[in-house]
């Protein structure tokens, strides 16, 4: 099976992101470490899916960025050119499930800790902050950015609830906003370009991230039958 990639990179360090597997990416010190990596996260993302893995894949290089930022912290601002495209009703319909299944299962998976404030990972900060540690700082920061990706694209949202609820509702503005399957692409915050596909995605990877996170700190703190494995990472 063929994997449409996308590469961004500032020197080595690399992100790359399974065009035709909205969320699904890998990161790795080059370019040569992220492709290894994508097989198994593919695998890993299917099953997520609920779908029969596959183990014969064919990358392919799509779309290459060359970025100013943080990659090493999996900071990102590029648009694929495949969002620029605008969406077809049972498109956006399949990616708004699975934002929505991300949503429900990186609330279960944070629910499941009986602690939500300890963490044996090390303090770390970056150019943006301190690393969120914890499972209600990984959580807290991976909700809150609701409000952003949908402001992004002109569309009203807020953080409150649960991050299941207040994205059920930003997906209810989005869709009541006129012609929100073909907005154009616009310039947002931070010079960066968005588009109601990359706001899909970025929802997608966004929570994957900090669940793999989540999900390695609660094993590293708490033991590896503590924690459930919802997404798959380690099946």
């Amino acid at each position: 099976m063929k994997i449409n990639c996308v590469w961004e990179h500032n020197g080595n360090d690399s992100i790359l992101y399974a065009d035709n597997y909205a969320g699904a990416f890998t990161r790795g010190a080059s370019l040569e470490e992220a492709i290894q990596k994508m097989p198994e996260e593919i695998r890993r993302f299917r099953l997520w899916r609920n779908e029969t893995p596959l183990y014969d894949y064919d990358i392919e290089i799509m779309q290459e960025k060359e970025s100013e930022l943080q990659i090493r912290d999996a900071d990102s601002d590029i648009l694929f050119l495949s969002e620029e495209e605008p969406l077809r009703v049972e498109e956006y319909q399949c990616l708004k499930a699975l934002a929505m299944k991300s949503a429900v299962d990186f609330y279960a998976l944070y629910s499941s800790f009986f602690d939500k404030h300890k963490s044996a990972l090390p303090y770390r900060k970056t150019f943006y902050g301190s690393v969120p540690r914890t499972a209600e700082e990984m959580y807290q920061h991976t909700k809150n950015v609701n409000e952003y990706y949908f402001s992004e694209v002109g569309v009203e949202a807020d953080n409150e609830g649960t991050i299941v609820s207040c994205r059920a509702r930003g997906f209810e503005a989005l869709e009541a906003t006129a012609g929100y399957l073909s907005l154009e692409t616009v310039t947002g915050s931070y010079d960066e370009e968005w588009s109601v596909r990359k706001v899909l995605r970025r929802f997608i990877w966004h929570d994957r991230i900090h669940a793999k996170a989540m999900y390695r700190m609660g094993i590293l703190t708490f033991g590896a039958d503590a924690i459930p494995d919802i997404f798959g990472f380690s099946r």
